[in-house]
């Protein structure tokens, strides 16, 4: 399937979520926010549509993509917390099942070179496919998800509405359609109102950027900033940020599972995991990529007295024979006023994400 998948012909484009107030209905358009980058997806190839956004929103809170018919994308992915699990140091699957990773926000995809923890999918086409037939999530298959769907008529007029049959295709509900569909709806996801983008943009505000925000955002640009760059708040780098191995999982290797699996523990990319984007990082706890931190004052202590010696320890929290970032409890306090600026109510709150 995935090589079904990755022969496709992909390609690079711009395009973002307007998620501005004051537009009816559902209807959705894209342009890319002033003061983000450019994005990755392809929309030349996969042209954004209104009939293929609600198809994809359809398909996104169907539990008919699971084996038992009862678990979604939206059941891992919750709009009020950015599209991830509150409460759920992993995520959860068919039959009670539980995963080795912690789910991930959905926000802002269209700008990601890569996905997952370990960056082992390349492209946002593919990324459905891990969970539908994860062992510990949906259970499922590709092939029998397409034949449940085009065993419904209303799916089947959907995707007729969405997308053009082409001759080389036996039905329209296939593995391409599919995935695009799911694609589109979680292209649209971008979150780019917050606090702080309304600031660094010099929008009037109701309420004007804090001292107490602005003093966190001058912390935060000292001691984090290297790795949580740009207005992504990520510089979608991998690295090992001194967790330590946990104890629960000891052959998870991270991203070297992805680049070197061989060599397991003595990898270069040894417990490397992608630099998640901090937008809306208030509401996404719990923490880390298998969820162990459950608040950010864990968080902080973590980075300033927590962090773990291993060979492949990121450079950045090594400073002679100290580890990790000190943070004073100003410092502390201050990130929290500028962490929570980043929470994006328009883009948990919009209707047209909802199931």
């Amino acid at each position: 399937m995935f090589k079904q998948l990755i022969m496709l012909s992909i390609g690079l484009s711009i395009v973002s979520s307007c998620v501005n107030e004051g537009i009816e209905g559902s209807y959705i358009k894209f342009e890319k926010p002033i003061n983000f980058p450019e994005p990755t997806y392809d929309f030349s190839v996969n042209e954004f549509t209104q009939e293929k956004f609600e198809l994809g929103k359809r398909l996104f809170y169907e539990g008919r993509l699971s084996a038992d018919n009862s678990i979604s994308c939206g059941f891992c992915h919750n709009q009020a917390q950015a599209f991830t699990h509150h409460g759920h140091d992993l995520s959860a699957g068919v039959g009670g099942t539980e995963g080795t990773r912690n789910t991930q926000p959905i926000q802002n995809l269209a700008f990601m070179n890569d996905f997952t923890w370990d960056g082992a999918i390349r492209h946002l086409d593919l990324q459905p496919l891990v969970p539908i037939e994860s062992p510990l999530e949906m259970k499922e298959t590709v092939s029998n998800v397409l034949g449940k769907l085009q065993a419904d008529a209303s799916y089947v007029s959907d995707f007729k509405k969405s997308f053009v049959k082409t001759d080389s295709e036996s039905h329209i509900v296939n593995l391409r359609t599919l995935t695009q569909a799911l694609s589109q709806f979680m292209n649209a996801l971008v979150s780019s109102n917050s606090r702080y983008d309304q600031y660094v943009r010099g929008e009037a505000m109701e309420v004007p950027y804090s001292e107490e925000e602005k003093k966190g955002l001058a912390v935060f640009n000292e001691k984090c900033a290297s790795c949580h760059a740009g207005e992504l708040f990520t510089d979608q780098s991998f690295r090992n940020n001194g967790l330590g191995v946990n104890s629960k999982f000891p052959d998870e290797l991270g991203r070297g599972r992805v680049n070197d699996e061989d060599n397991g523990v003595n990898s270069s990319d040894y417990y490397k995991f992608k630099v998640p984007s901090l937008r809306n990082v208030w509401i996404t706890y719990p923490y880390m990529h298998d969820g162990r931190l459950a608040d950010l004052d864990a968080v902080f202590e973590h980075y300033n007295s927590g962090v773990v010696e291993m060979a492949t320890l990121d450079p950045t929290l090594k400073n002679g024979e100290v580890l990790g970032i000190p943070l004073s409890e100003t410092d502390k306090t201050e990130l929290k006023y500028f962490l929570k600026s980043l929470t994006d109510e328009t883009f948990i709150n919009d209707s047209r994400f909802s199931e």
